[in-house]
């Protein structure tokens, strides 16, 4: 509310000097014509003032002036109201013409915006999809490990019944080798007996040629009842090396495939570690791209605030009287 101290009329009066002196009125110019008042007050009038002066804009002043005076100020303030009107068309067309150029750009700004959203939203996904194949990569190579591990134990296990397979052999034939240098020395402690006491008996008596061949005939007896003996042991010792060759032989080839399935284990894990390599280069390239969508989004977030901030701060086409 305007106060007191200075009335809307003296506002007038200062504003028909100005106009007299041919000067455009303004705030401080009406003040300074006054002496006093403050530009609050001020301001209220002389916004009233051209309230009351665009409302009555058709029609001249009213002042008491000679006629051809009048005629010429008339002729003059249609001019004046004609260039003003043109000007404040013009202008009007440039600030209408600038706004929608500032509409345009901020449209424009808005759908480069959303399209940014969409592709941060389309490589969010693929992010997260690959994120997903490549947590699904580690518990593969996970489980692939802990079957190298399981091949490497029961490798592990084959060696060591293959190292006692072949120990038992060596002990076996060693034990082999053991009697048969035993029946050998027994056989041969036989021969020597038995040809002392023929010699012994050959030269004691004929008599006792019958006792010495009954004798050497217990001694075949008893030889080829060892040869036997001796043979049957030899097959079963033959049988039992040929038996541990057999599982010899098959413990190798349980081995020979569990090599295969270590050396394949290898290769998958060996490709599972391939595939995680590219998915994490996948990975760093999508977040690379994401970064570079960000610093474009963050920029045209920037346009776009620099284009409202200018839009808010673009001046209006000034007051023609």
């Amino acid at each position: 509310m305007a106060r007191s101290g200075v009335q809307y009329d003296d506002v007038r009066r200062a504003i028909d000097r100005l106009l007299q002196q041919g000067e455009a009125p303004s705030v401080q110019k009406i003040r300074e014509v006054l002496g006093t008042g403050s530009f609050t007050t001020i301001n209220e009038h002389f916004r009233e003032w051209r309230l009351q002066r665009e409302e009555n804009r058709d029609q001249p002043p009213l002042q008491a002036i000679p006629e051809p005076v009048e005629a010429l100020v008339q002729s003059l303030w249609y001019q004046a109201q004609e260039s003003a009107a043109d000007g404040l068309a013009h202008y009007r067309q440039e600030a209408d013409k600038r706004v929608e150029d500032a509409e345009l750009r901020s449209d424009q700004a808005r759908r480069e915006a959303e399209d940014a959203r969409q592709r941060e939203t389309v490589l969010g996904e693929q992010l997260r999809q690959a994120q997903e194949r490549l947590e699904e990569y580690s518990a593969k190579i996970a489980k692939l490990d802990a079957q190298c591990e399981s091949a490497s134990q029961r490798e592990a296990q084959q060696a060591r019944q293959i190292k006692q397979s072949e120990e038992q052999l060596q002990r076996l034939q060693a034990d082999n080798e053991r009697q048969g240098a035993e029946y050998q020395a027994a056989l041969s402690r036989k021969s020597e007996e038995f040809r002392a006491q023929l010699n012994q008996e050959e030269q004691r008596h004929e008599a006792a040629e019958a006792r010495l061949m009954t004798l050497l005939d217990n001694a075949r007896q008893e030889r080829q009842a060892a040869e036997r003996q001796l043979n049957q042991r030899l097959e079963v010792m033959e049988k039992r090396v040929s038996e541990v060759d057999a599982r010899l032989q098959q413990a190798r080839r349980e081995l020979g495939e569990e090599q295969a399935v270590h050396r394949e284990t290898q290769w998958k894990l060996q490709q599972a570690k391939d595939r995680l390599h590219e998915e994490t280069l996948r990975c760093e390239r999508l977040e690379a791209t994401l970064a570079e969508r960000d610093d474009t989004l963050r920029q045209v977030r920037e346009r776009l605030r620099d284009t409202e901030i200018r839009l808010a701060k673009a001046p209006l086409p000034p007051f023609v009287c």
